[in-house]
């Protein structure tokens, strides 16, 4: 028989799994989600193979339980799990961005003895819902596991064998460890960019015109403080141990940038720039990180009739999709006048390419 993987929640991430898992034909995959349209829907697209009427019925003979839902709901759900007639080998999973009140909920699981092995893919889309399901939405993406420090190595090596045609690189973190890096890398970066924005608003009544200058590289810094709100309080709320100790450091370093303006010495704020400037741009552009990113083209095109008409034939006549097309009218520290965001980082390059054979344009990848 094959293999039952039961999905719970078929949004994005749940529906981007059931694709990416039924790259293997050896399993079986059953999905429950609250919203009846949203399982026909998965069904029409392939993304399941059966239909459950509720949460019991869909995990009573799984093999492996994936809960991609919220935290909060996964928590929940997690709660009333124990009192569900399961398969005595299961193995359940989640998707959350934090792993610290999903381990804890899953204690009680534990001594049962029931496998669970928390899961954070690190991937995204701008859209969401089961119609922006992509078999693809994985790959290259890190796809954290944090099994409990007594879990069976075996369980966890079944874990990641099941999630490979997902093409993810899968990697084995404590939770704690887990939550930390992502307060640093994804978390706090979220809290700063809403207080940049919350500072912009703040002083946009006494100089309108500086809303407008914002439309480029301010915009672009800023991006991800348009992110679900809702999401962002939970997450908030769900890691406020790391993002304090974060918001401790980072008050620290702008007390001494503050000293740094002060004393105004210009060969140590050259410093400071070269030396955040090195780092930066040391880091991996290939790969997803952390955050939902978007593979951005800059090009630096005449101002003429058409120009976009043909640049966007080009990338049609190539069969390349994107995501995004934007002109940049303040031009400080943003490179080209014409920005192309596309899904993949080989799309991008596919792009350039294509591009560079017909059209004299200085391009950029930052």
């Amino acid at each position: 028989m094959k293999p039952n993987v039961a999905i719970i929640g078929l949004g994005l991430i749940g529906g981007s799994l059931g694709l990416a898992l039924k790259r293997n034909p050896d399993l079986q995959v059953i999905g429950y989600d609250r919203s009846f349209s949203t399982l026909e829907q998965a069904f029409r697209r392939g993304i399941i193979d059966t239909i459950a009427t509720s949460i019991e019925n869909a995990c009573e003979h799984a093999d492996v339980i994936i809960f991609a839902t919220p935290v909060n709901t996964t928590v929940a759900m997690m709660h009333q799990a124990v009192n569900w007639k399961l398969r005595a080998d299961v193995i359940m999973t989640d998707t959350g961005s934090t792993k610290g009140p999903i381990m804890d909920a899953a204690r009680q699981l534990l001594e049962r003895g029931i496998t669970f092995i928390g899961g954070h893919p690190m991937a995204g889309s701008h859209k969401s819902g089961v119609t922006a399901a992509k078999e693809h939405l994985f790959e290259n993406a890190y796809y954290i596991l944090t099994p409990d420090s007594q879990t069976d190595s075996a369980k966890v090596e079944q874990l990641r064998i099941l999630l490979g045609p997902t093409k993810g690189k899968i990697v084995v973190l404590d939770s704690e460890e887990h939550d930390r890096m992502t307060a640093i890398v994804s978390h706090f970066p979220h809290l700063v960019a809403s207080s940049l924005v919350g500072r912009l608003s703040a002083q946009q009544e006494e100089q309108p015109f500086v809303k407008k200058l914002a439309a480029g590289g301010f915009r672009d810094l800023t991006r991800i403080a348009s992110a679900d709100p809702i999401m962002w309080r939970d997450i908030t709320t769900q890691n406020r141990e790391e993002l304090l100790k974060q918001l401790d450091g980072w008050l620290e370093e702008m007390e001494n940038v503050r000293n740094m303006l002060k004393s105004n010495d210009p060969d140590e704020i050259y410093d400071y720039f070269a030396g955040a400037k090195q780092f930066r741009d040391d880091l991996p552009i290939t790969s997803q990180g952390a955050f939902y990113m978007t593979f951005d083209l800059h090009i630096d095109i005449p101002d003429h009739p058409g120009i976009i008409s043909e640049i966007t034939k080009i990338l049609a006549d190539e069969r390349i999709s994107l995501t995004n097309i934007r002109i940049v009218e303040t031009r400080t520290d943003v490179f080209g006048i014409l920005v192309i965001s596309f899904q993949t980082t080989d799309d991008r390059e596919r792009a350039k390419s294509a591009l560079s054979k017909t059209m004299n344009f200085s391009m950029y990848i930052v």
